[in-house]
């Protein structure tokens, strides 16, 4: 479509635009055509999400021989040497495509009157748009800008926030405060367009602005709010799988594939990373063997997530139904332990575990599965992060889950061994905000993150 090629052309390729005189495509214009455009999942939902976070995180490791088959781009990712030349698509391009889609339609909207026949298409159009552009600018600043922090947030650099679809608007960079600010602005204006659940879960919900506004909130340490919406989103969607037997689980946890059902009952809102990267490619990355010793032996988690390969442990337990393109979509399970770790530190312990357990019954062997306590709110918070990690691997989330807790003084060091050579990355480090790829700094003239 148009749209699309025209979304390249955003990121530098106005060739592809040169040609739409020739190709005969039609422009979309009417809802149709808009709500088809957003339903377009490939470019959508499926493998848009960034890759390159998760590749710079702690829950992998590479073997020697596996290593030296790395590019040289994906070996400075591994060991977080800054490296611009990323080639094309990257993780910057491909979250850019829904961005301009979105605003493609927030502009064709707006020249259709909404009538007592069409207002509930208007809305879904108009508040799907929204959400998207607010979904792949916190994907974004997750990847390219550092963690928010408020003493620093109007100076730090942020994203560029793409709110036309005319190409040939230079991009420019916004800093952080004005990110968060506009992720927060569209994600609640498009609440009031949208509605409570989905027809299919590849689209938006109320359900999901509320997710993605705890999720939101919760990366910015504003725990009040991360609270408020995480309490909504669970107010509309709360199902979980039970891990001792559920209708969503479709194969054995001893299988070497995935065993839940695409689309299951915990999913809220559909998206997957691809491997853009081969670090994290299930055929290289062993599972980080302290990460695996947090699991108990009656954690079905254990099972259900990994999966025996080459002497080590893979990943397999993505809500894709596929390892190779891992779910980081919001789900029921994400959004309890939102809500548990704010409880905590409201210092609400009771309700922390009480939401920690709700999970944690359903992940256990129910024979032997006894309710977490905790002496104090310290231990609590303690317990949930733990459980966040054991959990959400392989989402999309823990690159940022260490800047934010580095923020908060948890002293999380990340390091890699390689020929000898150690490689550190320590708390807050300027390398936690990712190269913006070069192509896009040449043909903007914005700012390069510095190291």
């Amino acid at each position: 479509m148009l749209v699309c090629l025209a979304s390249l052309a955003n990121l530098g390729c106005k060739k592809y635009l040169d040609k739409k005189s020739s190709t005969g495509i039609t422009v979309p214009t009417t809802l149709p055509d808009m709500q088809a455009l957003l339903d377009n999942a490939t470019n959508m939902n499926r493998q848009r999400t960034p890759t390159f976070g998760e590749a710079s995180a702690d829950d992998y490791f590479l073997l020697p021989a596996d290593y030296e088959t790395q590019t040289e781009r994906d070996q400075n990712v591994y060991k977080w040497i800054p490296y611009e030349n990323y080639g094309w698509p990257n993780d910057w391009s491909s979250c850019y495509v829904p961005v301009y889609n979105s605003n493609y339609c927030l502009e064709q909207i707006q020249k259709i009157q909404p009538t007592l026949q069409n207002q509930q298409a208007w809305n879904n159009v108009k508040g799907s748009a929204l959400f998207y552009r607010a979904y792949y600018f916190l994907q974004l600043a997750w990847t390219f800008a550092k963690a928010y922090d408020t003493d620093s947030a109007f100076i730090d650099p942020g994203i560029a926030l793409r709110q036309t679809s005319d190409i040939n608007v230079k991009s420019v960079r916004a800093n952080i405060s004005e990110t968060y600010e506009r992720i927060i602005e569209d994600a609640e204006e498009s609440i009031a367009y949208l509605p409570d659940l989905p027809v299919h879960v590849n689209r938006p919900s109320k359900a999901a602005a509320y997710g993605l506004l705890a999720r939101t909130y919760l990366s910015m340490r504003v725990y009040d709010s991360a609270f408020k919406y995480a309490d909504l989103c669970l107010n509309i969607q709360h199902e979980l799988m039970d891990y001792n037997g559920d209708p969503d689980i479709i194969g054995s946890f001893n299988d070497a594939e995935s065993p839940f059902k695409l689309f299951n009952k915990e999913t809220i809102f559909y998206t997957e990373m691809g491997y853009d990267i081969t670090p994290i490619s299930p055929f290289y990355a062993k599972v980080d063997t302290i990460l695996l010793a947090l699991y108990a032996d009656d954690d079905l988690r254990k099972k259900a997530f990994f999966a025996p390969y080459s002497g080590y442990l893979q990943f397999k337990g993505s809500y894709t139904q596929d390892m190779w393109t891992p779910f980081t979509g919001l789900a029921t399970d994400e959004v309890y332990l939102i809500r548990a770790e704010c409880y905590a530190r409201k210092n609400d312990k009771t309700n922390a575990l009480r939401d920690l357990n709700a999970l944690l019954i359903k992940r256990y062997k129910s024979i032997s599965f006894k309710p977490i306590t905790a002496t104090d709110n310290k231990e609590a918070l303690k317990v949930i992060l733990s459980e966040r990690r054991k959990e959400l691997l392989y989402r999309g989330l823990r690159f940022q889950d260490i800047k934010r807790l580095n923020k908060e003084g948890a002293g999380i060091i990340q390091k890699r061994l390689i020929a000898g050579q150690s490689f550190i990355l320590y708390p807050n480090d300027p390398r936690y905000a990712l190269p913006i790829p070069k192509e896009v700094i040449d043909n903007s003239g914005m700012s390069q993150n510095t190291y």
